[in-house]
């Protein structure tokens, strides 16, 4: 059942709604932001589609619990399976709708498609404890049991990663979940929905909801005693939102919030290395990650070289459509988006900062701008406290390892950070003491299924992916024995 416009493959885009494609009276257009022209008009999931999903998820979790380990495992697989055999229709469904290139969107396809397969591996290694109690008296059992019913609310920049970074564990650990995509780029996760099904995922454990009303949908969600979890990623401002409104219940949350990634080069870094490290930090993705480098603390001995590579290399990407196989960087998601980035570089123009490449909107068509280095920035630009989220780089100068440290660690967040150094004893030190929940050593891309993924201070609550991503949606029993 599709409604598509200017697609080139076959996409659903009812609702996901127990196992089936749904139909509304309503559709909101899903647009392609190298053109803005509608890609297709998508099913527009009210508060009671809401409250239908979870119905069915509250109907379906007893069972998919007590699906032995080992079938929700093969589920899981013969998900990654269809998933890497459907990667043309994937990839390019996520360039047309959020605009990455193509070449990043197979990236994503494998890096998502791999928390299907990792966490099919988790499914069968759930585990407890027994002991004798050291008192002498009894014995301790302890279980680990699925959370329940999960309401998942993902984010528009990685269309199929967030959702299976989400999905995968809850669906390993026997929990249901309930799926709302970011109204920008539905299609991908309605998609997904489908080879769930393919794959084998029982009517009523999946459920996924585009809206163009987030708070109409999930505000009742939240306020139902049947829901047990939700998980978010997003912006830390929608996070304490949803954190305050899950406070009144209690509710078990996990929250992957905005970041301001440091991208430190110490005096004896290799600069070929570290501008290379840089470009893949700061325009993976457009530059619309959480984990993107946005400000550059450079050692003041060679912030001037630094910064002058930095420059020769943005200036040699090219913009454009991310269908088209010379593109390196796409259009930002949507106007507001693009605006948003422009804002805060004219903010730092103003104030005194130096653009050394860049600085502006592009294209008569679509949402493109400049990539885009920043220089000599005042310590008020608005640039080095708010999350970029585009194509901009912003470089300060440092002087000594305190310095460095201290001009990374000044941020309310604490999600990702990048250091170069070629001193060990150096890259340890200061990655102890950076306020981070993921630090890259002469890495400019970090994200790793099996590894923990998650930040600290105002970057969330929680892990997604490695061995600890299954543990948000499991709760400990302990059964006291004689």
């Amino acid at each position: 059942m599709s409604d598509t416009r200017a697609l080139p493959i076959d996409v659903p885009t009812g609702l996901w709604l127990a196992g089936t494609q749904v139909r509304t009276g309503r559709t909101f257009a899903v647009r392609n932001p190298a053109t803005g022209e509608v890609l297709a008009e998508v099913a527009d999931a009210s508060a009671d589609d809401g409250r239908a999903a979870l119905d069915a998820a509250v109907a379906a979790q007893a069972g998919w619990a007590a699906t032995p380990a080992r079938e929700r495992s093969e589920i899981l697989r013969r998900a990654w399976e269809l998933v890497i055999a459907a990667a043309d229709d994937f990839a390019l469904l996520m360039t047309l709708e959020m605009g990455k290139p193509l070449a990043e969107s197979y990236g994503e396809v494998t890096y998502g498609a791999e928390f299907l397969r990792w966490f099919a591996e988790e499914a069968v290694r759930i585990s407890g404890r027994y002991a004798p109690s050291p008192s002498g008296r009894g014995r301790i059992l302890v279980t680990k049991q699925p959370v329940g019913p999960t309401l998942a609310i993902l984010p528009w920049n990685f269309p199929l990663a967030m959702g299976t970074r989400k999905l995968a564990p809850a669906l390993a650990a026997g929990c249901t979940m309930v799926v709302k995509p970011a109204a920008e780029t539905p299609l991908t996760m309605l998609l997904l929905g489908q080879v769930l099904a393919e794959a084998g995922v029982p009517a009523g454990v999946v459920s996924i909801l585009p809206t163009s009303n987030s708070a109409g949908l999930t505000e009742p969600l939240l306020r139902d005693d049947r829901l047990r979890k939700i998980t978010f990623t997003g912006s830390t401002k929608v996070g304490k939102l949803l954190q305050a409104k899950a406070a009144d219940r209690l509710l078990r949350s996990s929250m992957e919030l905005g970041g301001n990634a440091p991208f430190v080069v110490f005096d004896d870094a290799d600069l070929d290395a570290a501008v290379a490290g840089a470009m893949l930090a700061k325009m993976r993705n457009i530059g619309e990650a959480c984990t993107a480098a946005n400000r550059f603390h450079v050692d003041n001995r060679v912030r001037a070289e630094f910064t002058a590579r930095l420059t020769d290399s943005m200036k040699s990407l090219t913009l454009g459509p991310g269908d088209r196989p010379d593109v390196q960087v796409g259009p930002l998601v949507s106007e507001k988006q693009r605006d948003a980035v422009a804002e805060l570089v004219d903010d730092a123009v103003a104030k005194g900062a130096v653009l050394t490449t860049g600085g502006a909107r592009t294209g008569e068509i679509g949402y493109y701008y400049e990539p885009t280095v920043l220089a000599d920035l005042p310590a008020d630009a608005r640039i080095l406290r708010e999350e970029i989220f585009g194509p901009v780089a912003a470089v300060i100068g440092f002087d000594g390892e305190e310095e460095g440290i201290a001009a990374a660690n000044d941020t309310e967040y604490g999600l990702a950070a990048y250091i170069y150094t070629e001193s060990l004893e150096r890259a340890l030190r200061v990655a102890e003491r950076i306020e981070s929940g993921m630090v890259g050593v002469n890495r400019g891309v970090i994200s790793d299924v099996a590894a923990p993924f998650g930040g600290v201070k105002e970057s969330g609550l929680g892990r997604e992916g490695g061995r600890e991503g299954i543990d948000e949606y499991l709760e400990t029993k302990y059964i006291a024995l004689p």
